[in-house]
């Protein structure tokens, strides 16, 4: 299916938003989909960064400089024709649990796309976001998380007094063991972070993970 881009916005200078026009697409948030340019053969895989009540679709990109897809979706202008294919994948919320249970979500860099789908479809989720990035500039949307619920966790300079990973916090927090922890990002956040919640006591069958690269 053919989605035309309404715009692309920058976040920093290496991840962007990509607004396509929703053209009656149905998913469920947390899922991804195939995105890449008619023609070119090449597509790859991002996960859904709207509501699934939304009026487009939004996807949260980091640009990969000698990347054959990435440059040239953010690269596109309004009406450019994009491939669209999905959704895909199982990294989404059980229905049942959605207003009666706790939520932990933890991402890094643009693995926040899928939590940022979750809070704007399901604004009664009762939910923590913690968040890893390299620098402050990386933040993504921070208006549309609750403050008091999103936790950003910056590794490479000093951000309100704090500085490190998101597995620098997780070993200065108690972790609650009844919650549902969603990780998504990079295999090595989630590896180390997997391990740290099931020292913790969390139970493996309330880790739900997805990574990106």
């Amino acid at each position: 299916m053919r989605h035309k881009v309404l715009s692309v916005r920058d976040i920093s200078p290496t991840t962007y938003v990509l607004r396509l026009e929703r053209n009656g697409f149905e998913f469920t948030p947390g899922q991804c989909v195939n995105l890449g340019l008619p023609g070119t053969g090449v597509n790859r895989e991002y996960s859904t960064y709207s509501g699934a009540g939304s009026e487009f679709l939004e996807f949260l990109i980091k640009e990969v400089p000698e990347g054959t897809v990435s440059p040239k979706l953010r690269a596109a202008t309004p009406g450019t024709e994009v491939d669209l294919h999905g959704p895909y994948g199982s990294f989404v919320l059980d229905p049942q649990k959605i207003t009666n249970s706790k939520f932990v979500f933890i991402a890094s860099g643009t693995g926040i796309a899928p939590f940022h789908s979750f809070v704007t479809s399901y604004p009664e989720l009762d939910c923590q976001i913690i968040h890893g990035i390299r620098h402050a500039v990386d933040r993504c949307d921070i208006e549309d998380f609750d403050s008091d619920r999103l936790v950003t966790c910056v590794s490479r300079e000093p951000l309100e007094g704090r500085q490190g990973r998101v597995t620098d916090y997780l070993k200065e927090t108690s972790l609650e063991t009844e919650s549902f922890y969603y990780l998504c990002g990079n295999q090595a956040m989630i590896y180390d972070v997997y391990d740290l919640l099931r020292q913790g006591g969390v139970s493996g069958d309330k880790i739900f993970t997805e990574a990106f690269f």
